[in-house]
């Protein structure tokens, strides 16, 4: 790890600072709508806006990494997020944020694929699953950390939004100083999502209904905590709840899955989020059981990302695990985009307590789905190692968890 640490700490850091200053941005927007009068459905519509860019930017970001290379891509596009966190202060409008968070989430698709990239090059085979472990890490404590800085000033004014501009700005000097020779991107072969549903329809149903409770809590949980009536300070721990419970369970639920069939497991999952979710929504006027339903979402759908990749990997060769990753990393976005509109719906529709309901229904599907694929076939009896990754990671950490774990499996250690 110290190895790791001393090859790769610049971009770790950069890395650390960009996720401080995205952390903030959906917490404070869900929190200065509410300022601004702007209702659930505007909301939505604002915090669904940067998974759509997201999506067209895992898209674009490989042809743009070919024609002009890592480094002005990176540059240009970090000092495009900088920019956009600005204009959210200076044109408080929900179809203005809708816009700016379009461009954001274009561009940090494009960053993840530069910084997973380099990662990815300055590792070797013995110390690249350390490094992918080390940047998960760094992510989720980077979000984290996050949330408290929004107590240190006041979400109406403008030094939040300087902050989170700031912290951007800064991270690419570790970055872009320090980093060895940018690597040479190479784009995977594809699978059409047919094939793809063919091949594992568990992985695609399930990956795209997850799509939609990632965004959901991950997006709307701070418009959650505004209608709720919480305090700055109440919400930034409620959104820090769930990304503490994604970081807790990602790595034991791997070690779990491969130990039985993850079918059972996907479905003993997603059952008891749903139960609590829902099941809790008698109780959410307690602030602690709010704190207790956000962890065990979080703890629920961090690792189900990975556990469903794998899963579809039990089906494949190695050689199409790498365009089977991209097409469920597609599926994903598709289904995270319409999370927060559909939310957002419901909430104005019935009220704020929607918001568990939503999320617990859809992880009450995937788990029915899941029994049902039971009956279909039998679990495959060589299952593909598992290698935790999170919803948010490129293409690029896809391909680097499917090396590390078909090495490692190869070598006989568990992942």
């Amino acid at each position: 790890m110290l190895f790791v640490l001393k090859n790769s700490w610049a971009l770790l850091l950069g890395m650390m600072l960009l996720l401080l200053g995205n952390g903030m941005q959906g917490t404070l927007l869900g929190v200065r709508g509410a300022i601004e009068g702007y209702g659930a459905t505007s909301m939505s519509l604002v915090m669904s806006a940067y998974f759509t860019g997201f999506l067209l930017g895992s898209w674009r970001a490989p042809a743009m990494i070919r024609r002009v290379g890592h480094v002005r891509v990176f540059a240009a596009l970090a000092s495009t997020i900088s920019a956009a966190f600005i204009l959210y202060a200076a044109a408080p409008d929900p179809f203005v944020w809708a816009a700016i968070r379009l461009c954001v989430g274009f561009c940090f698709a494009g960053v993840y694929v530069v910084a997973e990239s380099w990662l990815n090059e300055a590792s070797t085979n013995e110390t690249r699953g350390k490094a992918m472990s080390l940047y998960m890490i760094v992510q989720m404590v980077g979000i984290i950390a996050a949330q408290g800085l929004l107590t240190f000033a006041d979400a109406s004014g403008y030094v939040l939004f300087v902050v989170m501009s700031v912290l951007v700005s800064v991270s690419f000097l570790p970055i872009l100083l320090t980093v060895s020779a940018a690597p040479a991107f190479q784009a995977t072969k594809r699978l059409t999502l047919r094939q793809l549903f063919a091949i594992s329809p568990l992985g695609c149903v399930g990956t795209f209904l997850l799509g939609g409770v990632f965004a959901g809590i991950f997006s709307m949980a701070a418009v959650y905590g505004t209608e709720k009536a919480l305090t700055v300070n109440q919400i930034a721990l409620f959104v820090a709840s769930i990304y503490f419970g994604g970081l807790v369970l990602l790595f034991p639920v791997g070690w779990l899955s491969d130990r039985m069939d993850r079918r059972v497991l996907i479905m003993a999952l997603t059952t008891f989020g749903a139960a609590f979710a829902i099941g809790g929504v008698a109780f959410t006027g307690s602030y602690a059981v709010v704190i207790a339903i956000g962890f065990v979402l979080g703890a629920v759908a961090n690792p189900l990302y990975s556990l469903l990749i794998a899963y579809t990997n039990d089906f494949l060769e190695p050689s199409d695990m790498a365009a089977a990753s991209g097409g469920l990393l597609f599926i994903n976005g598709l289904g995270a985009i319409s999370g927060p509109l559909l939310i957002g719906w419901l909430m104005t529709t019935f009220d704020a307590d929607a918001f568990f309901v939503f999320v617990g229904g859809l992880l009450a599907l995937i788990a029915v789905y899941a029994g049902f694929r039971m009956t279909r076939r039998a679990s495959p009896t060589d299952p593909a190692p598992y290698r935790a990754v999170l919803p948010q990671s490129s293409a690029v950490a896809l391909d680097a968890a499917r090396e590390v774990a078909i090495g490692r499996a190869g070598a006989g250690a568990a992942p």
